[in-house]
């Protein structure tokens, strides 16, 4: 059994996006202290010195790696024990670690419980009950996994339909031990026990019926009172299961990705024939627009069938007469604007320089709107789309691309902004949406659709651009897969089913007699 605590930063590396190595998932449960790890923070739980948190922090364990924090062992069930360092001489108390490797079931639950003739536990009023919900174990403990809101002043509560995943209930074992215990809140923390009852996921699937109707049994008071019966019930009132969908399902069901890239081509990022400007072809390494083209291309290409990607400019006088265009075709064909994979879009690219004039002003909302415009012509799941747009410049047109990004967050549809340059970017993080949720004209975006980074911030200072390339693709490509269920959920579209896999017909050999 090998225990490590130290930095956790590289739980957080791993990209299931991008990911093809084997990994299993591993549910951390903590009790008697607030814990703080570099990836999560538990809930505050109040006026207690043995606290059982809901939090759950769940992490991807790799069999032919060492991570900081391992407790695998065979079969990952653990319970870990450790004292807790604080003042010299004095006990302060400790902290209990359990890890249970997590069963594939993705389905969830839907579920609303209510109670009828609880006990009555206050003085002046009746009680504000609660219920806690607790997954048993394999060593035969129990581990908190939900807690009702509580309702006030009485002893007939309806609490709300709560959504709890299989996993967290009963680790895809329908037949295991589900204890639920029923409390009358305080205000200083010092919860009353009302009483118990225990069940399973395969006595709930029956839904409401009389098999879901339970005593709640008090101990204590049972061995006390002779004529004691329950302290009331408690009754399932719904039971509906979902089944969660990965972006990959959609994948695999015939979604294609559409990816569109847009390149800033304003005058500010230098002239391309000298050193020093962000265009500036060198022949033994790719700048800085190359990089990023190449990282998140060649990624993103895999989810591509065909793999002909349409290049826009912005920001560029064009031959022959010189108009300034903010959306133009990079291999110079406004009908066709399709490049044959990542390669072909750093060859126009690479043409382009050599025939437009670096010009400006810095303009987003004509690309934008160009990838929109094909977007809203597929509400139907069958497509989404994924513009590349990157840039070295402070904006320019700020309120009509607030506009149009509000306008395609309706759309099946995703933005990344890749920023290059040593320009400052508040605007573009703006755009990003993580801290305040853009809107335009009083209208918010339906959801998050954008994505920036700063590509200075993915240099290594090694010089290893191979590592600054995977770096940066897999911070810019985070969001795309939650954006893209996002757009699907809200629409209700489901995957399409996976065709059968290919079997090569059998050759049947033919002997003359």
């Amino acid at each position: 059994l090998d225990v490590w605590f130290g930095n956790m930063a590289s739980v957080g590396e791993f990209n299931s996006f991008s990911a093809s190595i084997p990994a299993t998932k591993v549910e951390l449960s903590v009790s008697s202290i607030t814990f703080l790890l570099q990836f999560g923070r538990t809930e505050v739980i109040d006026n207690t010195l043995n606290p059982d948190f809901v939090r759950k922090f769940i992490m991807d364990y790799f069999f032919e790696e060492r991570e900081n924090l391992s407790i695998m062992k065979n079969r990952i069930n653990v319970r870990l024990e450790k004292a807790i360092a604080g003042i010299p001489g004095k006990k302060c108390g400790t902290i209990i670690l359990t890890a249970e490797e997590l069963n594939c079931c993705r389905d969830s639950v839907l579920m609303q419980f209510c109670a009828n003739k609880l006990d009555k536990k206050d003085f002046f009023g009746k009680s504000d009950p609660f219920l806690v919900f607790y997954r048993s174990n394999e060593d035969g403990s129990f581990t908190i996994c939900h807690k009702t809101e509580v309702v006030k002043n009485t002893l007939n509560p309806v609490w709300q339909a709560f959504k709890i995943s299989v996993r967290a209930l009963c680790n895809g074992d329908y037949d295991r031990t589900i204890k639920i215990e029923v409390y009358d809140w305080d205000r200083d923390g010092s919860h009353d026990f009302i009483g118990e009852f225990t069940t399973s996921y395969r006595e709930l699937s029956r839904g409401q019926s009389q098999f879901n109707v339970y005593e709640v049994i008090n101990p204590k008071k049972k061995e006390k009172k002779k004529k004691y019966i329950n302290s009331g019930t408690v009754t399932l009132l719904s039971f509906l299961i979902e089944t969660e969908v990965s972006f990959l399902d959609y994948i695999k069901g015939g979604t294609q990705i559409n990816f569109t890239v847009a390149i800033d081509f304003t005058a500010s990022n230098g002239n391309p024939a000298q050193p020093t400007s962000l265009h500036y072809m060198n022949p033994y390494q790719l700048n800085a627009y190359g990089m990023a083209l190449k990282a998140v291309g060649e990624i993103i290409q895999d989810y591509d069938s065909d793999k002909m990607f349409p290049a826009l400019g912005f920001g560029a006088k064009l031959p022959p007469d010189g108009r300034v265009s903010h959306e133009f075709a990079l291999n110079g064909n406004p009908q066709n604007p399709y490049c044959n994979g990542i390669d072909g879009v750093m060859e126009a690219y690479y043409r382009s320089l050599k025939s437009v004039q670096l010009y400006g002003p810095t303009n987003f909302a004509p690309v934008i709107n160009h990838v929109a415009r094909y977007a809203s012509s597929v509400k139907d799941g069958s497509q989404y789309f994924v513009l590349l747009i990157i840039t070295d410049g402070v904006i320019s047109d700020m309120a009509q691309t607030k506009e149009s990004i509000v306008n395609a967050s309706k759309l099946p549809m995703s933005i990344i902004i890749v920023g290059v340059g040593p320009a400052e970017f508040d605007a573009m993080e703006e755009l990003d949406g993580d801290v305040v949720r853009i809107s335009s004209r009083g209208k918010y975006a339906e959801r998050d659709i954008v994505q920036f980074v700063p590509f200075r911030d993915y240099i290594d200072r090694s010089g290893n651009y191979i590592l600054s390339m995977a770096r940066l693709a897999k911070d810019v490509l985070a969001e795309i897969p939650d954006q893209f269920l996002s757009y699907m959920r809200v629409r209700g579209i489901k995957p399409s089913p996976a065709p059968p896999p290919y079997t090569p017909p059998l050759h049947v050999l033919q002997t003359q007699i």
